[in-house]
C-alpha cells in the first residue's frame, strides 16, 4: 500500500498510486524449523539468480531455491523449496558461564564474481561457497566483526552479471579498533590494515569509503590513508576533539599476513540444531584476537530501537544488525549480564545515540542521514568523494530505521519497469508513523533527485497486515539485493490488454442495435432500408476479409503484445514479520490509473473531482512518450480520463461549464479512443453505432469503465430517441463528432470504415434534431444549418443510413443537397419536384425553387433529364420553362428551335407562345414572328369574343383616349401605361402592336382577315391593330380616318403623314443581321422603307389629313387641329388649295398664320425668281462676251 504523508490510511486500490508496489516473494517463511517458535525474526535477506537466503534472529541462515512458474499457465507464479538451513559458526565469548545475547545472522554478503558468501552471525564473519553454502577456507572465521562490507559498488555496476573471476574482489571488515581490507578470491588475504576504530558500517566507491561510528560519518582514502571527517550522526553531538569537519588527515594502518585455516573444521551445522561451540582461530593473529565487541545501548524509547543492518553490495545500503544488537565500546574488553542472565558485551548505557545510515545513489555522492532523536525528524545529506555538499538536503518525517536508494542516472541496476527510459531516483526509508489507529511501520518513500522546495510529494508504503495486530508488523527491513528478478504485472495486461466491446446489453448483435434504431426511426420504410444496409454492409466487409482473425487468436495475440509490455525488474527486498515482499517500481499506469479510481470513486463527479482528473491528465502533458509502454500508458490515461469526465456530464445534476465541455471535448479526441465507445454510451446516437462481425477492440481497463456504466444504465424505448437528449449533450456530440470528422483519411485510424460511418451517420442525427428548432429559410452563417449543409455537401459514408435518417426528419431539400454530394442529378431534381408540389419540408430552405430547377438544368449535361424538367416546369410554369430550352450556356447540348416549339405543342401547349416570345424578342429570331402574332391574335379576338368586359374595356379606352386634351401620349403610350399587371390579353395586345409595328415581314392579309372576325362581335374593335395593317397595304386614307375620328390620336396621324405612311409605332426595331425570313413571311406585302419618303407623298398624305381635320364633328377640335396642322408643316399646301376648302364662315384670324407664312414664301419664291432671272442676264452676257473674243481671235474665215 501506498499513501502521501499527510493521508490517513486508505484503501489498496486507492493507494497504489505510489511509486512503489509489494509483490510477494515469499509469503510465510519458515523460520522455525519445527513451527513451534514464533520470536524469531528475518534480520537481513539476499537473493541471486534464483536462490534467496534468508538470515534469522535464531542464527539460521536459510536457502531457498525457486521453481519457476509453469510457462503454460500465465497467471501462475514461482515458488521457493527449502534447499538447505544452515547454521554459521561463530564464536561465543565467554561471561561468567552465562549465555551471551546472539543477534542472530547479521548479515549476508554475496561476492558471485569469485562465487562466495561471506554471512556474518553473531559478530563473526565466515565463509561460504554460492549457491550452495557450502564451507571454504577450512574453518576460517574472522571474529569481533561489527560489519562486512565495502565493495565497490563501481565494479559492480560496471560488471553486473560477472562471474568466477580470479583477480579477487576486495572486502572491508569492520573490527572494533581497525578496518581490515581483505581481498577474496581463490582465498581470503588482507590487504592492509587502517586505524578507523569502532566502524560500523561503510560503503565505497573506488578507493573511497565513507564509514561511521557510533557518533559521527568520514570518509577514507584506502590507498592513501587519509581521513576527511564529515558531521556527527546526531546533531546535538558535539565533535570529537581533534576533528576538524571536512578536513583531511592521516591516518596509520599495518599490512596484515595471509590468513591461514583452521586447524580443527567447525561441525557441520545440519548436523546438530545446537549451536556450534566456539573455536578460535589461531592462524589470524593480531587481524583476530585480542578484540572485544564494543556495545552501544540502544535508546529507551517507545519506538523500536534503531538497528544496524550489514552494507548491501550494490548502490543502496544502510545497516542493520537485530533490534536485540547491542553497541560496542572500544575502550572495554568486559562483558555483563542482563537482566535475562544471558551475556552481553558490558559498556555504559548512552541513551540518544542513532544509528548510522549511508547510501550511494551516484558514483560520485554518498547519502548521509543526521538527525536528533528516533522520533525526531532526520536530514539526508549528499556529499561527494571530497566530502562537499553537492545538493539539497531531504527530509524524513521521523528519523529511519533503514534506508536504500533506488533509481537515479546513475544507478544502471535500480528496481524499475523494463521499458522505462527515464529513470526516477527514490530513498526508501523504513520508519513508524502515527495513525488514527495507533503506530505503523512502513516505508516513506521520496524522491532524491529533484528539490524538496518544489513540493515533490513523499509516499508511505505499508505491507499488508493479513490479519495480524500491527504489532506483529514492526521492524519493516528493506534493502537492495546483490541479484534482480524479471517480474510481471498482470493489472498492466488488464489494463492494456485490447478486448473486443460489445455495446449492447443483449445476445445479438443485429436484434439489439436492429430493435433500438427502430424506436429513432420515423417510418416502417425507413427501418428495412438501415436493416438492409446493414445486412449487406456486413456480408460485403466479411467477405472481402481474406483471413479474418477469430477472436481466440486477436485475444492471444492482444494479450501476448501486453504482456510484453508488462515486464518489470525488482532489486528492493522488504520483509516484516515472516513474510517477504519485491519492492517493484510502481509503473506510471497504474500509478495515474490508480490516482483516477480514488478520484472517481465518488458517484457523481463534482466540479473538484472533475478538475482532479484534469489535473492528472496535465501531469503529462506536453511530454513526448519515449518508450512503446509510455506512449499507450499516456492514449490509456487520456481515454480513461475522458470516459470518466462523458460519464460525469451524461449523469450530472450540475451543468458542465463550457470550458468543461470543450476539455472533455479535446480530451476524448486527442486521446484518438473509438467514437463508437463514447456513442454507445449516449442514448439515442447509440441507435447509429456500426459494429461488425470483427467488433471493437479498446484498452481492457477502459471497456471495464464503459460496460460498469452501460451496465448501470437502462436504454429503454422511452430514452433510447434523439429527442430526449439534452441541449447540452447535442451540442457536446456536434463539437466532438465535427472534429473526429476532420480525421477523415488519416491512416491511423483502426476500423476506418465503421468508424467513419458511425460518426456521419451521429452527426447527421444531431444535427437534424438541433436544426429542428430553426428558423424556416435559408441558412445563417456559423448556424446549426449551416453544419448541417456543410456534412452533406462534403458528402459522407453512411449514404443510405443519411437518406433514411433525413427523409424520417422531413428534410427534403437537405436530402437533395446530399445527392448533389454524390452528382445525383435525377434524385435532385425529383427531390426539388416533390418539394415544389406541395410536400412536406420542414425546413422551408428551397424558395423560388422553379428558378432554382431552372438553374440546376442549365449545369447539367444530361439532355433526357433537360428536356424531362423542361416540359414539367413549362407547364407549371411557362414563362420560366421555356427559358430552360432556350438557353445558350448550358452544358447539356442545345435543342433546335423547330424541335422545342413542336415539342412544347406536344407536352405543354401553354407554353409554345413564351417560348417564341423568347426567340423573337430575347434572341431576335424574326422568322417566328408571324407565328407568334398569330398567337397573340388567338389570344386577344378570344377574349374579346368570350368576354363582354373585355369588349367594354377596349371601347372604354378608345373613349378615354380621345377624351384626353392635347397635349396627350400616343394611343400605344395609353395602352402600356394602363395596362393590367396580370391581363395576359392586353400584354399580348401590347406584345401583337410592337410586332405589328416592327420591321418585319408578316402574312398581312391573313391577320387582317382574322380581325374582320370580330365584325360579328362588334365593329372597330382592334383599331390601332387596322390603322397599321392599312398603312402596310398603302391604305392611307382610311389609316388616317381611323386615327382621327375613330382614335382621336392626332399627333399619331401627323406622324403618319410625316413618314408617308410607313409605320405609326416605331418603338421595337429588329436587329440589321437576321436569319432569313420563312416562306409564309415572304407572302406579304413588303414595307417601303427602304427609302425616305418624298416631298409630294408627304404632301398628298398631308391634304388628307387636312380633310380629315376638317370632317371632325367637333367644332373646336377641328379648328384646333387645322390650325395647328397649317401652321406647322404649312409649307406641304398650296394656298389656293386651302383655301378652297376652308369653310368661308371661318375667320381669317384662324388661318391668318398659315397666310403670311404663304404670303412670305411667295414673295420669298418671287424675289428669288427676279434674282435668279438677273443672274442668268449676266451669265448670258458674260457667255455673248466669251464668244465675241474667240471670234475676233480666231478671225474671219473663208470658205470656197
Amino acid at each position: 500500500m501506498a499513501s502521501d504523508s499527510q493521508g490517513d490510511k486508505r484503501s489498496l486500490k486507492e493507494l497504489d498510486a505510489g511509486p512503489f508496489v509489494l509483490r510477494t516473494l515469499f509469503a510465510d517463511v519458515p523460520l522455525s524449523e519445527d513451527g513451534t517458535t514464533d520470536d524469531i525474526k528475518i534480520n537481513c535477506v539476499e537473493y541471486l539468480d534464483g536462490h534467496l537466503y534468508v538470515g534469522t534472529s535464531d542464527s539460521e541462515l536459510l536457502h531457498f531455491f525457486q521453481i519457476p512458474p509453469d510457462p503454460t499457465d500465465k497467471s501462475s507464479v514461482p515458488t521457493f523449496i527449502l534447499a538447505s538451513r544452515l547454521r554459521p559458526a561463530f564464536a561465543e565469548p565467554s561471561a561468567g558461564g552465562a549465555s551471551v545475547t546472539k543477534p542472530g545472522v547479521q548479515q549476508i554478503l554475496l561476492l558471485p564474481t569469485v562465487g562466495k558468501a561471506c554471512i556474518l552471525c553473531n559478530c563473526t564473519v565466515t565463509f561460504y561457497s554460492l549457491p550452495e553454502l557450502s564451507p571454504v577456507f577450512g574453518s576460517t572465521q574472522v571474529k569481533n566483526c561489527n560489519w562486512v562490507g565495502g565493495i565497490d559498488l563501481n565494479e559492480i555496476n560496471s560488471d553486473e552479471n560477472g562471474r568466477g573471476g580470479s583477480a579477487g574482489v576486495t572486502i572491508l571488515l569492520s573490527l572494533n579498533r581497525k578496518i581490515q581490507v581483505v581481498s577474496l578470491g581463490d582465498g581470503a588475504r588482507p590487504i592492509k590494515k587502517i586505524d578507523f576504530a569502532g566502524s560500523t558500517i561503510s560503503v565505497r566507491r573506488d578507493s573511497i569509503a565513507c564509514v561511521a561510528d557510533s557518533r559521527s560519518y568520514a570518509l577514507l582514502e584506502i590507498e592513501q590513508q587519509l581521513k576527511i571527517p564529515l558531521m556527527s550522526i546526531s546533531s546535538l553531538d558535539e565533535a570529537e576533539p581533534g576533528n576538524i569537519v571536512g578536513q583531511a588527515q592521516h591516518i596509520s594502518g599495518s599490512s596484515g599476513g595471509l590468513l591461514r585455516s583452521n586447524s580443527t573444521q567447525s561441525r557441520p551445522q545440519t548436523q546438530s540444531p545446537e549451536p556450534p561451540n566456539h573455536r578460535r582461530g589461531t592462524s589470524l593473529g593480531d587481524f583476530i584476537t585480542g578484540v572485544n565487541r564494543r556495545q552501544e545501548n540502544r535508546s529507551t524509547e517507545e519506538e523500536e530501537p534503531v538497528s544496524r543492518q550489514g552494507t548491501p553490495p550494490v548502490t543502496a545500503t544502510s545497516s542493520k544488525p537485530p533490534e536485540e544488537a547491542a553497541s560496542l565500546d572500544p575502550a572495554s574488553d568486559a562483558t555483563t549480564k542482563n537482566q535475562t542472565g544471558r551475556a552481553t558485551p558490558t559498556a555504559r548505557p548512552q541513551p540518544g545515540l542513532l544509528k548510522p545510515l549511508i547510501a550511494s545513489p551516484t558514483p560520485e555522492e554518498f547519502l548521509l542521514v543526521t538527525g536528533t532523536g528516533p522520533l525526531e525528524p532526520g536530514i539526508g545529506m549528499f556529499v561527494n568523494l571530497d566530502g562537499d555538499p553537492t545538493r539539497p538536503t531531504i527530509e524524513f518525517d521521523r528519523y529511519p530505521k533503514e534506508i536504500a536508494v533506488d533509481g537515479g542516472s546513475g544507478d544502471a541496476s535500480s528496481s524499475r519497469t523494463s521499458l522505462d527510459s527515464e529513470d526516477e531516483g527514490y530513498v526508501l526509508a523504513s520508519m513508524g508513523r502515527d495513525f488514527p489507529d495507533g503506530v505503523h511501520y512502513g516505508l516513506e518513500i521520496q524522491r532524491w533527485d529533484t528539490n524538496a522546495a518544489e513540493g515533490e510529494r513523499k509516499h508511505w508504503l505499508e505491507p499488508p497486515n493479513s490479519g495480524s495486530p500491527i504489532s506483529a508488523q514492526r521492524n519493516v527491513g528493506v534493502r537492495s539485493l546483490r541479484g534482480t528478478e524479471a517480474m510481471h504485472f498482470q493489472e498492466i495486461v488488464d489494463r492494456l490488454c485490447r478486448r473486443k466491446f460489445n455495446p449492447f446489453s443483449s445476445g445479438s448483435l443485429d436484434t439489439s442495435t436492429m430493435s433500438i434504431r427502430s424506436y429513432d426511426s420515423r417510418t416502417a420504410s425507413s427501418i428495412e432500408r438501415v436493416s438492409k444496409e446493414r445486412e449487406l454492409f456486413e456480408r460485403d466487409t466479411d467477405s472481402s476479409s481474406e483471413d479474418p482473425l477469430p477472436d481466440t487468436t486477436r485475444k492471444t495475440d492482444e494479450e501476448e503484445y501486453a504482456r510484453r509490455l508488462a515486464g518489470s525488474t525488482a532489486r528492493l527486498a522488504v520483509w516484516s514479520g515472516k513474510n517477504i515482499w519485491w519492492a517493484v517500481r510502481n509503473p506510471l499506469i497504474l500509478r495515474l490509473d490508480a490516482q483516477l479510481e480514488a478520484t472517481a470513486a465518488a458517484q457523481i463527479l463534482a466540479s473538484a473531482e472533475r478538475r482532479d482528473l484534469i489535473t492528472i491528465l496535465n501531469s503529462f502533458r506536453g511530454q513526448d512518450a519515449k518508450t512503446e509502454l509510455e506512449f499507450l500508458t499516456f492514449s490509456y490515461i487520456r481515454q480513461k480520463v475522458g470516459l470518466l469526465l462523458l460519464t460525469s456530464f451524461l449523469k450530472s445534476d450540475t451543468p458542465f461549464s463550457e470550458s468543461e465541455l470543450r476539455v472533455t471535448e479535446e480530451i476524448l479526441v486527442e486521446s484518438l479512443l473509438d467514437p463508437r465507445v463514447v456513442l454507445s454510451l449516449i442514448p439515442g446516437v447509440r441507435n447509429e453505432v456500426i459494429e461488425t462481425k470483427r467488433g471493437m477492440w479498446i484498452f481492457g481497463g477502459v471497456k471495464s469503465t464503459a460496460e460498469e456504466y452501460i451496465a448501470k444504465n437502462n436504454f429503454d424505448k422511452d430514452n433510447s430517441t434523439m429527442g430526449a437528449l439534452s441541449p447540452p449533450v447535442l451540442h457536446f456530440l456536434r463539437r466532438f463528432l465535427a472534429a473526429w470528422r476532420r480525421k477523415k483519411g488519416f491512416g491511423s485510424i483502426p476500423d476506418e470504415n465503421e468508424v467513419f460511418r458511425t460518426v456521419d451517420a451521429a452527426l447527421l442525427a444531431v444535427l437534424l434534431e438541433l436544426d429542428k428548432k430553426s428558423t424556416p429559410g435559408p441558412a445563417k452563417a456559423r448556424s446549426v444549418r449551416a453544419d448541417l449543409y456543410e456534412l452533406v455537401d462534403t458528402g459522407v459514408d453512411c449514404f443510405n443510413r443519411a437518406e433514411t435518417l433525413i427523409e424520417s426528419y422531413h428534410r427534403l431539400y437537405v436530402l437533395s443537397r446530399l445527392y448533389q454530394s454524390r452528382k445525383m442529378a435525377a434524385e435532385v431534381l425529383a427531390t426539388w419536384k416533390r418539394i415544389i408540389e406541395g410536400e412536406r419540408d420542414d425546413g422551408g430552405e428551397l424558395t423560388d425553387g422553379e428558378q432554382r430547377v431552372r438553374e440546376y438544368l442549365a449545369k447539367i449535361s444530361n439532355q433526357a433529364l433537360v428536356q424531362e424538367y423542361g416540359i414539367w416546369l413549362a407547364n407549371r410554369n411557362p414563362k420560366l420553362g421555356v427559358q430552360i430550352f432556350a438557353e445558350d450556356k448550358g452544358r447539356a447540348p442545345k435543342f433546335e428551335p423547330g424541335q422545342v416549339v413542336q415539342l412544347l405543342r406536344d407536352e405543354a401547349p401553354d407554353a409554345v407562345k413564351y417560348y417564341l416570345e423568347h426567340l423573337v424578342f430575347g434572341k431576335g429570331h424574326s422568322v417566328y414572328v408571324n407565328e407568334l402574332i398569330m398567337y397573340y391574335l388567338d389570344i386577344v379576338i378570344t377574349r374579346l369574343r368570350t368576354s363582354p368586359e373585355a369588349r367594354e374595356v377596349v371601347m372604354a379606352t378608345y373613349a378615354a383616349y380621345r377624351a384626353l386634351r392635347p397635349p396627350k401620349p400616343t394611343y400605344r403610350q395609353f395602352l402600356t401605361d394602363n395596362a393590367p399587371a396580370d391581363d395576359e390579353a392586353w400584354h399580348s395586345r401590347l406584345r401583337l402592336l410592337q410586332l405589328l409595328g416592327g420591321n418585319y415581314d408578316y402574312d398581312a392579309a391573313v391577320i387582317r382577315d382574322r380581325i374582320a372576325s370580330l365584325r360579328n362581335t362588334a365593329e372597330d374593335l382592334l383599331v390601332p391593330e387596322t390603322i397599321i395593317l392599312d398603312g402596310r397595304e398603302r391604305n392611307h386614307e382610311n389609316a388616317l380616318r381611323l386615327l382621327v375620328h375613330r382614335l382621336g390620336d392626332y399627333d399619331t396621324a401627323v406622324a403618319y403623314c410625316f413618314r408617308g405612311g410607313a409605320s405609326i409605332y416605331s418603338i421595337y426595331q429588329a436587329p440589321q443581321s437576321q436569319p432569313p425570313p420563312s416562306p409564309k413571311g415572304l407572302k406579304g406585302p413588303k414595307r417601303r422603307d427602304s427609302t425616305p419618303p418624298t416631298q409630294d407623298q408627304q404632301a398628298r398624305l398631308f391634304r388628307a389629313l387636312l380633310g380629315e381635320f376638317l370632317e371632325l364633328e367637333d367644332v373646336s377640335d377641328r379648328v384646333e387641329q387645322t390650325g395647328l396642322l397649317l401652321e406647322k408643316f404649312g409649307g406641304w399646301f398650296d394656298v389656293g388649295d386651302v383655301l378652297s376648302v376652308i369653310p368661308d364662315s371661318w375667320s381669317v384670324d384662324l388661318v391668318a398664320e398659315f397666310l403670311v407664312k404663304a404670303l412670305r414664301r411667295l414673295v420669298v419664291e418671287k424675289n428669288e425668281t427676279i434674282v435668279a432671272r438677273a443672274l442668268s442676264s449676266a451669265q448670258n452676257l458674260q457667255i455673248q462676251h466669251d464668244l465675241i473674243v474667240k471670234i475676233e481671235e480666231k478671225g474671219p474665215s473663208i470658205e470656197t
